[in-house]
């Protein structure tokens, strides 16, 4: 464990419950990186100080501090501009790091796929670039420790043109697998399957949930970016119609923005979507900020007007007066069997609230017909009518699925489709 201590700078316009808990959250961010924080400093400023984030005389408190108790890491709650960054780890002697990097860190620990792997360096590259000089003397202080996984120390002192080299490199290798997983979109969405992706905020226990529905065995751990590499498995709703679920990278406040702008391809899984599922941990005491920040981000990616169940998740946590934010919406234990059936249960009662009605006779010799029928749309009601050799369908389809139309118009009793 890697001793650290916090830094923020408190500023007038700062939202007080936004601005608390960003620094719980930079805490639980250093916990999950293995670090240990002993002391949190935050002082109170009109602006952050050009050259030194907060003023002279706190920043002595913290040095003196970090000096009895053998701190080996400063880790600020704001991204320090490069000039910042190199002036305090002279003035502090110790490794210093900032949000963006302690968030990068974690993303490169927690990245297994190639895709994910490329995509952290070139975020981590892209921060570094504009901080190259200087950097070295920082390097060596963080020794092998928090901010230091991924482009090792000799990439970052070589040129800004190796550098830059390395960037295109990467762009072009991430091209390649963003056409490929466009290609995989491509032919999910002619054959029609129906995209459900879970969303949240890191630690919501999206992946716990993706895991109980699938019955498939993704990272699941009670630690911020527990899941990187996106999922898709097939599961089953109530009425036997069949969907792919994604569980998707947890969502944060502040997210840096080289790390949206690397896996936007990652989050663009959301926006192909056909529904969203989007877990909150009830739980926790700023479920509501959470929240606003999942909005947020989804409406930055275009996908706010996609239809969507919010599930708020850690019921067995909760006291009793627990009321939704959010409709429509379900409160659940991602652990307990009979929560998840009452979760399939509602999220069959969403889409069909989206999806237009319908009923039609198919006769017994268009079984394929009837196959299509019945995967493509959530039935209801199949009764086979001896006299007539025909099955009657009632139940609820897309209005843009291919079959809409054809449903629509054979309708009535003795019509063939």
């Amino acid at each position: 464990m890697e001793q650290a201590v916090i830094v923020a700078c408190e500023l007038p316009g700062n939202d007080q419950e936004r601005f608390h808990s960003s620094i719980e959250e930079l805490q639980s961010l250093t916990e999950t990186a293995h670090g240990q924080v002993h002391k949190i400093f935050i002082q109170k400023r009109n602006k952050i100080h050009p050259a030194l984030y907060i003023g002279e005389g706190k920043l002595q408190e913290i040095k003196d501090y970090i000096e009895i108790n053998e701190i080996e890491l400063v880790i600020f709650n704001d991204e320090l501009a490069p000039g910042q960054m190199s002036k305090l780890a002279d003035y502090l002697d110790v490794g210093i790091i900032d949000r963006t990097q302690l968030i990068l860190d974690i993303f490169a620990r927690r990245a297994n796929t190639k895709e994910g792997k490329l995509q952290v360096e070139l975020a981590q590259l892209q921060y570094m670039l504009p901080r190259i000089y200087g950097q070295g003397k920082n390097m060596s202080r963080l020794g092998g420790g928090i901010g230091t996984r991924g482009p090792g120390e000799t990439k970052l002192e070589t040129d800004r043109r190796h550098i830059r080299r390395r960037i295109d490199d990467i762009k072009s290798r991430l091209d390649q697998v963003v056409s490929q997983r466009n290609q995989y979109r491509k032919r999910r969405k002619e054959n029609r399957a129906f995209q459900i992706a879970v969303v949240g905020y890191t630690n919501a226990g999206k992946s716990t949930l993706f895991n109980r529905l699938t019955n498939s065995e993704s990272f699941e751990e009670d630690q911020l970016f527990a899941t990187l590499d996106p999922l898709t498995r097939q599961i089953q709703l109530p009425s036997g119609f069949r969907s792919l679920l994604s569980d998707t990278v947890g969502f944060i406040q502040d997210l840096p923005t080289t790390l949206i702008a690397a896996f936007r391809s990652t989050l663009e899984e959301v926006t192909e979507a056909d529904f969203i599922l989007h877990l909150v941990d009830a739980s926790h005491p700023d479920h509501i900020q959470h929240e606003k920040t999942v909005h947020k981000l989804l409406k930055d990616l275009e996908a706010d007007q996609l239809p969507m169940l919010t599930v708020y998740n850690k019921r067995d946590l909760l006291s009793d007066n627990f009321f939704p934010a959010t409709m429509p919406a379900v409160t659940i234990s991602a652990h307990d069997p009979i929560d998840l059936k009452r979760l399939l249960d509602k999220i069959e009662e969403v889409i069909i609230e989206e999806w237009e009605p319908f009923q039609t006779y198919i006769h017994a010799s268009k079984s394929d017909f009837l196959h299509r029928v019945e995967s493509s749309s959530i039935v209801k009601e199949r009764d086979f009518l001896e006299d007539d050799e025909k099955y009657f369908v009632k139940g609820w389809i897309d209005a843009d699925h291919p079959l809409y139309h054809q449903l629509k118009k054979n309708n009535h009793k003795g019509e063939q489709e």
